[in-house]
């Protein structure tokens, strides 16, 4: 029996990159945040996230500004690591190029609705929406960066017009979503929760498609969502947003809260290697570190592969 592809016909979805696609099998890891007040960060996303500190993890990117980093996870995955710049600039929503807003995937509709119990419980407020594939609901943490927090709907439910996934900002179902959750508590991210996708605001589509799409390889899935590109590998409806809904605001200053960087994990040397050559045939430059690469796109958002 032949082993099915990678991308077989059950993935196929939206427009393949033209030369090194993302296997089916990447996921991406921890996103690092650059911050203000580390205490302050920590006490956010440990007592309203849920998530808590991963010891011997604290240096996994190496020290911030201040010498002072932590990197915090559900059950043992890491998902933010928070390094400490002392007068770093808070940020406002739709003001500079960069991080529009991490996406942190619950395994479950019933692990969202306890989440959103809980954040009503400690004031803190959301947005929500239904994307047809997914529920989500919206916040910011201390500094003013952009998170969002979702369950998806089973991919048997996705609909599709023509390979485009179909994707939509509806008003969400909150009573249906609170029953769902019932009466356990909620207890903390639980295990099995991830970083799901990130979203940026970028200068151009054009432009982001030839660094995300034809460079590093990723699918187009949404591709008809206003002022958006969507993209992802084995046919998610999304690992990566793009948007132009910020589009003449600066990219993120040094000197200010932002996304440092993402990360993309493949399954074996040989993708990485493959994405790498990938984005320097395209003409991008490459940094080379402990078995990882990082590159960054036109406006200096920076994603490490590894």
């Amino acid at each position: 029996m032949t082993k099915p592809d990678a991308h077989s016909a059950e993935n196929e979805v939206g427009i393949p990159a033209p030369g090194f696609r993302m296997p089916a099998g990447m996921r991406l890891g921890a996103v690092r945040f650059q911050i203000a007040d580390l205490d302050r960060s920590m006490r956010f996303y440990q007592d309203v996230i849920g998530l808590h500190p991963l010891q011997g993890e604290a240096d996994a990117f190496g020290r911030g500004a201040s010498g002072r980093s932590i990197l915090m996870g559900a059950g043992e995955e890491p998902l933010v690591e928070l390094v400490e710049n002392p007068g770093a600039q808070p940020v406002k929503p739709h003001s500079r190029l960069g991080l529009y807003h991490v996406a942190i995937l619950l395994p479950s509709r019933e692990d969202l609705g306890r989440f959103i119990r809980h954040a009503a419980d400690r004031g803190v407020r959301l947005g929500m929406a239904d994307h047809l594939v997914s529920e989500a609901v919206y916040l910011s943490d201390p500094d003013g960066l952009g998170l969002e927090v979702y369950a998806d709907r089973p991919r048997s439910a996705w609909e599709r017009n023509r390979g485009e996934i179909k994707m939509a900002t509806e008003p969400i179902d909150l009573r249906s979503l609170i029953a769902a959750a019932g009466t356990e508590p909620w207890d903390g991210a639980p295990a099995g929760t991830t970083i799901g996708h990130v979203h940026l605001h970028v200068g151009d589509i054009d432009r982001a498609a030839s660094f995300y799409h034809e460079a590093l390889g990723f699918d187009k899935v949404v591709w008809s969502y206003p002022g958006a590109l969507f993209l992802s590998a084995g046919g998610y409806h999304h690992h990566l947003g793009t948007n132009i809904w910020a589009r003449g605001a600066p990219p993120s200053r040094l000197d200010e809260a932002r996304l440092i960087e993402w990360t993309i994990k493949l399954p074996d040397g040989a993708a990485v290697e493959a994405a790498r050559r990938s984005l320097e045939k395209a003409g991008y430059s490459v940094t080379e570190s402990d078995g990882t690469w990082s590159a960054a796109d036109p406006w200096g958002t920076v994603v490490r592969v590894g």
